[in-house]
């Protein structure tokens, strides 16, 4: 029996079908990828549905609003792409005299120095702190719009990549998909909001996995019991993976707070589902031996059939990391606080940190020149 065929997805009437297509095909570049012009096809074909479907006219608008929001962040993003960035939280409230503040402030000057960018939500207080130690040009701001506590910190307001959304589920959207890591100070319902968001969503595989981060002010407590009580009502109860505590960091030091993100990159990259198989990119792989003691501690755990094994660059994969080693695994998607251990037992394998930024950035630090040449060449190359 032949296998089934896919149904193309798209409208009843044939007429408009080949309208759409021919507005694709003029709007799109000479070496626009057919898969990517056949997305936006699909756009195109659900905005009709939209409308042939009389969806009201306030439902309209917020899916307009929202592409529209989406739109203009990837847009924003887009140049800064090959940098990682860390999302800080935290409340809107903290004063600049409050250790707190001075954390979040620290916290981002020494992110910034290992070649990373930081995103906050353009408010003052811990936002502010965050904002003013990272500097303008290594800031991203995602602005909310409320009837308070909206107005974007001095650091970041002007700035070309200063975002202002109508709609938190579009920041949250953005704060996702941007973020390589992610620190949370002190805060209210938002940061709690975000930080259990970040925790949910890493630990069922909605996204992928970064280090996250909660920092108290030194010899602080805010943190510390919102772990005990997170161990003794979740995972003493069953209500979480008790391994699942190992997705996430406490501590009151900005530091150990750096080192926790910086750690994680030290040979872990990144990673991506192939054909049903976790595909982990690397800067150095394991030995031969390394791979079976590897394979010994974890395949168990981690592992719903076969063992962890070596493979070169999928198709499916992007070019930019071929020169990566890779590792594959046919994960179980439960164990993810395992999964932790293993990139954390893998990172161990690494006597030098990988380099946090692009070949040309690393490049232009490392060369003898002052800092404001560094900036100009590098906005040459923007």
């Amino acid at each position: 029996m032949s296998p089934a065929v896919r149904r193309r997805y798209q409208l009843r009437q044939s007429e408009l079908n080949d309208q759409i297509e021919a507005l694709v095909e003029a709007a799109r570049h000479e070496d626009t990828d057919p898969a990517d012009a056949e997305l936006v096809r699909q756009l195109l074909v659900t905005g009709v549905h939209l409308l042939r479907d009389r969806t009201s006219r306030a439902e309209l608008k917020l899916v307009n609003s929202a592409l529209k929001e989406l739109r203009h962040a990837f847009r924003v993003f887009a140049p800064y792409s090959r940098l990682r960035k860390v999302a800080v939280f935290g409340s809107a409230r903290t004063h600049p005299d409050h250790p707190d503040w001075i954390n979040a402030h620290r916290f981002a000057e020494r992110i910034v120095r290992e070649g990373w960018m930081v995103i906050t939500g353009a408010g003052d207080g811990i936002m502010g702190a965050a904002q003013g130690g990272a500097g303008r040009e290594s800031s991203f701001g995602v602005n909310i719009r409320l009837p308070f506590e909206q107005r974007a910190n001095e650091t970041i307001a002007g700035d070309e990549k200063l975002i202002n959304f109508r709609y938190f589920f579009t920041r949250k959207v953005v704060f996702v998909k941007e973020a390589h890591a992610i620190a949370l100070f002190p805060g209210g319902f938002g940061t709690h909001d975000e930080g259990f968001e970040a925790l949910t969503l890493v630990q069922t595989g909605k996204s992928e996995m970064v280090p996250i981060v909660f920092v108290d002010e030194p010899g602080g407590s805010y943190w510390k019991e919102w772990l005990e009580y997170v161990e003794t009502h979740l995972a003493e109860r069953g209500l979480i993976d008790p391994a699942d505590l190992e997705l996430l960091a406490v501590t009151d030091s900005v530091d150990e707070a750096v080192n926790e993100i910086e750690g994680f990159y030290r040979n872990y990259h990144s990673s991506r589902y192939v054909g049903g198989r976790l595909v982990m990119r690397l800067h150095v792989a394991p030995t031969d031996e390394e791979l079976e003691a590897i394979n010994d501690e974890f395949a168990g755990r981690l592992l719903e059939s076969g063992r962890i094994e070596r493979t070169g660059i999928l198709p499916e994969e992007d070019a930019e990391t071929a020169h990566l080693p890779r590792l594959r695994l046919h994960f179980n998607r439960k164990k993810v606080g395992e999964l932790r251990k293993l990139i954390d037992r893998l990172n161990g394998l690494a006597e030098a940190a990988a380099p946090p930024i692009d070949a040309r950035r690393r490049a232009i630090f490392a060369s003898p020149v002052p800092d404001d040449q560094v900036d100009a060449e590098l906005e040459e190359g923007d």
